[in-house]
């Protein structure tokens, strides 16, 4: 069964990153389960309850933030909701991306079938319906501040629930926007009247930076592991050592990233010929530079961060975030699980360690072009030094590429600014962690294809000198390599080729290749 044939259950049991990724992006289906549905209604019934209670209740019969006070009668109440989503669909610059808004979609709704929000089952089987039918609203990339939730984006695509707003159709996703009302209309879809409560429940809640650190989890996971493939290959076509990756040394410092690094590093560097290796009959190289001997140091921390931040994601994906909530005892409480910290922290804490993976590669890179330290290899890895300039300008681009990282790396959780006359005056701005992130992730695979593309290229010049045999594993991707990319010759146009090699690693093909030629798979 294809990922799109599949059906994500929800409200059964707590979603995964594989659930977010596989709606967000590979367009599976969503469905409530049958214990949802009882949950919407029993916690529906408590929210009418208050309604009808001559009492104030915070988002059932009172405005909103810092108009909480105001008491709203009964016949205005339909309007307050309709007014809530108009008024929070504030966005503006650029749009985000479908997986980002689909993603975001997800996590409303499995909030919503938690039975805590106080929403009517219409609306979570509403939400369920643009889902499935691949209508997706359009949101802007400026608006939240990552407190009382992604307002904003959330808003858009709450909007798109009323018939109202731009959004996009899963017949024409990169066309023009068309009207809400019209995608409803053609997939049979009855646009949303909002009841008590129900327009504070669609947008109060961390859904946009949980659903980007999902897909930045899953991303950076494959990333993680074509680093180590990109550093393996550096190591080899360097004629640098193996034996700093063994395991009893790794031992000494037991972080589990480390070990899982240098055990991928060492395996793929099985059999290879090119590897310089002690021996008491002549001198060798005693240490190599840092950015090859400390690439399980550094590649290890990353991975240690990505977990620790998979667990923050696994407590968010099995989370109810609203304010009021429902609980199971029939109390309507507020509270502040809304604010944003919790993910905003990780989804920096990933941009630093994305920023740091892309600076070592990059000094591989450097590496390989200087006469001074590539061990034999010809300037700039061109055919003709002089004539060509090689990879040259590739290290340039990499280099760029760092220097943004380093920039993004800069902590969003750090800032805040207070909003809604000084009532929410602290904020995350996680959603801005999680923008930034992408791009920082997109920069990653970027310069880990140029290494890749050096080591490749340095193989060829190993080969023709008679250097030694690479390793099965490298030997595969230097193959893969030369399917869409020219060995050293003339210099020619270099951007396709960088961008040839950007998609073998994004796309999962060059560590395929490496692993087919090992005949397991790499951590």
């Amino acid at each position: 069964m294809s990922t799109a044939d599949r059906t994500v259950l929800l409200g059964d049991a707590p979603l995964t990153i594989a659930d977010v990724v596989a709606v967000a992006r590979d367009g599976a289906r969503v469905a409530l389960g049958p214990d949802a549905l009882v949950r919407l209604a029993h916690s529906r019934r408590m929210i009418e309850e208050l309604a009808g209670d001559a009492r104030p209740h915070y988002g059932v019969s009172t405005g909103f933030g810092a108009l909480a006070k105001v008491q709203i009668p009964s016949e205005k109440r339909l309007q307050l909701q309709r007014s809530l989503i108009r008024s929070h669909a504030a966005g503006s610059g650029p749009e985000v991306e479908r997986e980002v808004v689909r993603a975001l979609m997800l996590l409303r709704l499995n909030t919503l079938a938690s039975g805590r929000t106080g929403v009517r089952p219409v609306v979570a089987e509403t939400y369920a319906a643009v889902l499935n039918a691949g209508i997706t609203p359009v949101v802007h990339e400026f608006g939240s501040l990552g407190c009382s939730g992604d307002l904003s984006p959330l808003a858009h695509c709450a909007l798109a629930l009323l018939g109202e707003g731009g959004v996009r159709v899963a017949s024409d996703p990169h066309g023009a926007p068309v009207g809400a009302a019209d995608a409803l209309a053609a997939a049979g879809i009855e646009p949303l009247v909002l009841a008590e409560k129900e327009g504070l429940a669609l947008i109060n809640g961390t859904d946009g930076m949980l659903g980007m650190l999902c897909l930045a989890l899953h991303d950076l996971s494959a990333l993680l592991t074509a680093a180590d493939l990109a550093a393996a290959a550096s190591v080899e076509a360097l004629t640098g050592t193996d034996a700093v990756f063994a395991p009893e040394l790794q031992a000494l410092r037991p972080h589990e990233g480390q070990s899982a690094s240098a055990a991928n590093i060492a395996r793929i560097l099985e059999d290879s010929g090119l590897i310089t290796r002690p021996r008491e009959d002549e001198f060798t190289r005693v240490q190599d530079a840092y950015s090859l001997r400390c690439a399980p140091q550094v590649h290890g921390a990353a991975r240690d961060t990505a977990d620790h931040a998979e667990r923050v994601a696994r407590i968010e994906l099995r989370s109810a975030i609203d304010n009021p909530v429902v609980l199971p005892d029939g109390r309507v409480e507020s509270n502040g699980n809304f604010h944003g910290a919790p993910v905003a922290y990780v989804l920096d804490f990933l941009a630093i360690a994305v920023a740091d993976l892309a600076s070592i590669s990059e000094r591989r890179v450097d590496r390989f072009l200087d006469v001074a330290r590539n061990h034999g290899l010809p300037p700039f890895l061109a055919a003709d030094p002089g004539l060509d300039s090689g990879l040259m300008i590739a290290q340039y681009t990499a280099a760029g590429i760092v220097s943004e990282l380093k920039r993004l790396a800069a902590p969003a959780s750090v800032d805040s600014i207070p909003s809604s006359a000084m009532q929410e005056d602290h904020v995350s701005m996680g959603w801005h962690a999680g923008r930034k992130l992408r791009r920082a992730l997109d920069g990653l695979g970027r310069v880990i294809a140029i290494e890749l593309l050096a080591s490749t290229r340095a193989l060829d010049f190993r080969a023709a000198a008679g250097a030694g045999d690479p390793a099965p594993a490298t030997a595969a991707v230097h193959r893969l390599f030369r399917t869409r990319i020219a060995p050293p010759g003339t210099d020619a146009f270099l951007s396709p080729a960088i961008e040839a090699a950007r998609e073998f690693v994004v796309s999962g093909s060059a560590v395929d290749a490496a692993e087919a030629a090992l005949g397991r798979p790499l951590a």
